[in-house]
């Protein structure tokens, strides 16, 4: 797809530490983790789109929704061959499911990526990407109990100029 755009929820300030410890474990394990990418927009979230291209749109009601209760999963794989993706699977409550076909109506069809696509959308938090088959007795461990916490935020991440605009 290269250069993408993205919607995201953003976790509350408590579970997104909870996150960040397990990111900062996997790199203390000398495993894959994105703790290791120190870029400043990089911190846990949820997508909700992801496309080439995403004309603005208004968010401001959909803000006034939050916080929406939020639980965390146990480690789940993505992907297929020797490396895989490694996330905290996100428990789909009615709240979220109607969060994210209300952003899907607004910001219309499009080359969505199919992970996020209205019927096909897999709510995660990501932990570690390109984990070898071989580190995952290694990398579970390190991924806790479920979490609960709550969605707190919406942004717009934009890939091709590296910016994260605060939808709220």
């Amino acid at each position: 797809m290269g250069q993408v755009v993205s919607i995201e929820l953003l976790l509350d300030v408590a579970t997104e530490a909870r996150v960040r410890h397990e990111w900062d474990a996997l790199a203390a394990a000398g495993l894959p983790s994105l703790a290791n990418h120190v870029s400043p927009s990089n911190r846990p979230h949820i997508t909700l789109v992801v496309r080439s291209e995403l004309k603005p749109f208004h968010a401001a009601d959909l803000v006034g929704s939050l916080p929406i209760p939020l639980t965390l999963g146990g480690p789940t794989l993505f992907g297929a061959g020797e490396h895989r993706v490694l996330v905290r699977s996100v428990v789909p409550t009615r709240e979220l499911l109607e969060l994210h076909a209300a952003v899907h109506e607004r910001v219309g069809p499009g080359d969505d990526a199919r992970h996020t696509s209205p019927g096909e959308w897999s709510p995660h938090v990501t932990l570690a990407r390109r984990l070898r088959l071989g580190d995952l007795p290694a990398a579970v461990p390190l991924v806790g109990e479920e979490l609960r916490g709550q969605v707190v935020g919406i942004r717009r991440w934009d890939a091709a100029s590296a910016t994260v605009t605060d939808l709220g």
